[in-house]
């Protein structure tokens, strides 16, 4: 990943509704969804859902595909982590112990859900 690249992804995520819909095709993967239930979920007119759409996917954050005559979409998780490892590289300087406790508290996030999930008796919070 290039730094113009690194740029126009994180503008795609420098938005509340685009953020949003990552989120939510994150959440859903390794399912897609489409589209009419992304705006629905967000409460966007669907015209204005395609455009945010577009961007997430000109930035390579999202994959979609036709079915039918709908348009579904996917997270793109291999360049969600070339965005983290760019960001990674660039601000720690090939300096491994001042990534350390970014990666402990990746970690830590990626391990939250689940003790709350647990803690519920599986429900999801």
């Amino acid at each position: 990943m290039d730094e113009i690249e690194a740029i126009e992804a994180f503008s795609a995520l420098a938005q509340p509704t685009r953020l949003g819909v990552f989120r939510q095709l994150a959440a859903a993967y390794p399912d897609d969804l489409p589209a009419g239930d992304i705006a629905r979920r967000c409460d966007v007119p669907h015209n204005t859902m395609s455009s945010h759409l577009a961007i997430l996917t000109r930035a390579g954050l999202t994959k979609a595909h036709r079915q039918g005559r709908e348009i579904r979409y996917r997270a793109n998780f291999d360049r969600l982590r070339e965005l983290v490892a760019f960001l990674a590289r660039d601000c720690c300087d090939r300096r491994p112990e001042l990534c350390m406790p970014l990666a402990a508290d990746l970690s830590d996030a990626l391990e939250k859900p689940r003790k709350e999930e647990e803690s519920h008796g599986g429900a999801t919070v």
